[in-house]
């Protein structure tokens, strides 16, 4: 029965953030008090799922990108121009609380990331650009576009609507906590309880053999691109609310390695075909957690990096089937009750 449970792919990265609370618990007596205020949950956890949800919601779209055998390196980008177009839509307004011009600053942001996942999509899918090059592109020009947007300056806005996004309430939780676990559990409904998530797999783990089976992987990996940048640009109008502000040089800067490092702690392989919805959402909250037990043990910020990267490198090896074999092969098996027996024999 144990032994079944540690072969599970999220065994061991609910393993590691397990230790990672309790680790806080030692340094922070409260760490897992929640209070309840003015309608509202607070607490550290909480905490830790509101700075999850951007991260959890890239790296959702990452997956199915990376399923497919691809990679999007411009999730960053997109982050950044989702915000500023955004915020830059409502700083025009005349009343900055009015929902009508707040909704229409939110769709046009929305529909720029799908312009973008599009754009990624028919570069790979059509053009044929290897999908690192392709997504380079918009990693390089994105982040240019969003200063261009911004004016290099940093766009600050005072909308209540907007500000709902990410720092907003609802049901006594975060808003944003709320709509990264819809989307997740929508996706993983379509993935899942239909063809799609096959297709997916078929396509990332052999797209010659898929071809030949009359699967139109262009569609597919058009859609997964597409889906990427929608959850990018939710993501980018969640940070950009939650401090009333766009900056275009640092507003998702290198989230799309947090992203890939939450995809690949959570099971899925990077050379495509096999994925875990729910494993990426679990890498999400670890990464976030293991940056605020950071802050609480009180780590140098000079070796945090290095720290934070000798935690994933232990779980990644905990999680490798290679390496868990050959640890397990130094150890000499116990001896079976037969050979106990004549062990015994022969040593009388």
């Amino acid at each position: 029965m144990i032994a079944t449970i540690t072969k599970h792919r999220l065994f061991w990265p609910a393993a590691i953030l397990v230790v990672l609370l309790v680790t806080n618990v030692f340094f922070s007596g409260g760490f897992f008090k929640i209070e309840f205020r003015d309608g509202h949950l607070y607490g550290s956890i909480i905490d830790i799922l509101r700075a999850s949800a951007p991260l959890g919601l890239v790296a959702l779209g990452m997956t199915l990108v990376i399923a497919t055998g691809g990679i999007d390196l411009s999730v960053g980008a997109v982050v950044a121009i989702a915000g500023a177009i955004a915020c830059l839509r409502i700083s025009k307004l005349d009343d900055q609380n009015a929902v009508t011009g707040v909704l229409l600053a939110v769709g046009l942001a929305l529909l720029l990331s799908l312009a973008l996942g599009v754009w990624n999509g028919f570069l790979v899918a059509t053009v044929g650009i290897q999908p690192i090059i392709a997504t380079l592109i918009l990693m390089v020009a994105g982040r240019g576009l969003a200063q261009l947007i911004t004016d290099g300056q940093i766009i600050t806005i005072n909308s209540s609507p907007y500000k709902m996004i990410g720092a907003g309430y609802w049901l006594a939780l975060p808003l944003s906590v709320i709509v990264a676990v819809g989307v997740a559990v929508i996706a993983a409904i379509i993935v899942r309880r239909s063809a799609l998530g096959l297709l997916l797999e078929s396509v990332g783990g052999n797209a010659e053999a898929s071809r030949l089976a009359g699967i139109k992987s262009r569609w597919l990996i058009l859609i997964v691109y597409v889906f990427a940048g929608l959850c990018a640009g939710i993501a980018g109008l969640m940070i950009s609310s939650n401090v009333s502000s766009a900056d275009g040089n640092n507003a998702g800067l290198l989230i799309e390695l947090d992203a890939i490092l939450a995809v690949v702690i959570g099971g899925t392989s990077l050379s495509g075909g096999r994925f875990s919805i729910a494993g990426t959402i679990l890498g999400a909250v670890i990464i976030k957690t293991l940056d605020i037990t950071i802050y609480t043990v009180g780590i140098p910020p000079e070796v945090t990096l290095l720290f934070k990267a000798v935690v994933v490198v232990v779980l990644c090896l905990a999680q490798a089937p290679k390496f868990r074999e050959k640890f397990q092969r130094r150890r000499p098996p116990a001896p079976t009750a037969p050979q106990a027996q004549q062990k015994v024999e022969v040593t009388a």
